[in-house]
């Protein structure tokens, strides 16, 4: 018995001496954390179902843009992906009920999240393991876990904040929250993950409300259902903002003076961000850069891969994503807001 704990204890410490790269996952440079990771775990709490009680689709299917038009209408809400050259949809009416898709498109797998109790849709690089949902929750947003090596990553933050990565930070890539109507018509020849997931579940019903048209916890003004750390008033709760971070700094974007300004330009330590509105998509793209750029919105044309006009080929493209209010809140109380009153 004693050699048997021995053996247990040097494979332990084994586990945790292990390069990064062996435990599987594509990790990024340093990303804006707030709180120190104990106070995350502080507030971590159940949020109903237990570990992979909601299960991830390990082995999605797909149909073709035309079969799709069968099952979805135009104003349902799809989490797009456009990488390798590859366009892809997930239906928020499925992954309602998974909450993530490990997928791969070209050679590179994939994990593709969203939370629904945030409206969060996230993509990140999986590498050689895959992401599920841990049951728990920190600000109402999802808690996932690696299989690698059973690290905790709070969603919205993708950084870990218990286990063997403990620190450091998930390599991400954009997902588009848009409408099928407007993916199918940037990307005409997507496919579209079907229903057929291996699960008895009613993909023609979403257990928070819905979108089309929206009601219930998706409302503006309906209430939170768990607590959060940090709380603010300057929008109601479920307001949707387009949020992007680095390792300087969060910005809130507010939505319709993006669509209004069509660019707008922020300055923060020497670096300058650019936002451009996508009218198609209707979400703005991010980029950053060393020295000022100037770019006429009337100039810029919109292709697969997003915005082309002259210079940008040049910038560094940030990622960015939409998010109820509170949420990106709850994780950046030091947010700065882009929203023209300045």
């Amino acid at each position: 018995m004693r050699t048997i704990g021995l053996l247990s204890g040097l494979l332990t410490i084994l586990f945790w001496s292990l390069p990064v790269g062996a435990l599987g996952l594509p990790l990024a440079e340093s990303r804006l954390v707030p709180e120190r990771h104990d106070q995350y775990i502080r507030a971590m709490q159940s949020g109903g179902p237990g570990k992979d009680g909601i299960p991830s689709i390990d082995q999605p299917e797909f149909w073709n843009a035309q079969e799709a038009a069968d099952y979805l209408d135009d104003a349902d809400i799809v989490f797009g992906v456009y990488k390798n050259g590859e366009a892809r949809a997930y239906p928020q009416r499925i992954l309602v009920w998974h909450e993530i898709v490990n997928d791969t498109i070209g050679a590179t797998p994939i994990s593709v999240t969203y939370c629904p109790l945030t409206a969060t849709a996230i993509g990140f690089d999986r590498g050689k393991t895959t992401l599920g949902v841990s049951g728990r929750l920190i600000n109402s947003n999802m808690v996932m876990y690696d299989r690698a090596s059973d690290s905790l990553w709070p969603q919205i933050l993708a950084a870990a904040i218990r286990g063997p990565l403990e620190g450091e930070v998930l390599s991400e890539f954009r997902v588009f929250w848009t409408t099928w109507g407007q993916w199918r018509a940037r990307h005409p020849e997507t496919r579209v993950m079907s229903t057929r997931t291996g699960y008895a579940r009613n993909y023609q019903r979403d257990p928070y409300g819905q979108y089309n048209p929206l009601a219930d916890y998706y409302l503006p003004d309906s209430g939170r259902m768990f607590p959060v750390m940090n709380s603010s008033r300057r929008y109601a709760d479920k307001t949707t903002i387009l949020g992007f971070r680095t390792a300087d700094i969060a910005v809130a974007v507010d939505r319709d003076y993006l669509r209004s300004a069509g660019v707008i330009q922020h300055t923060y330590m020497n670096q300058y961000y650019t936002i451009i509105h996508d009218p198609v998509l209707d979400t703005g793209w991010v980029y950053r850069s060393d020295n000022p750029v100037m770019v006429d919105i009337d100039s810029v044309v919109f292709a697969a891969d997003g915005p082309q006009a002259q210079g940008l080929a040049e910038l560094e493209s940030i990622n960015a994503f939409e998010a109820m209010w509170f949420a990106w809140y709850s994780y950046y109380p030091e947010t700065v807001v882009l929203d023209g009153s300045d």
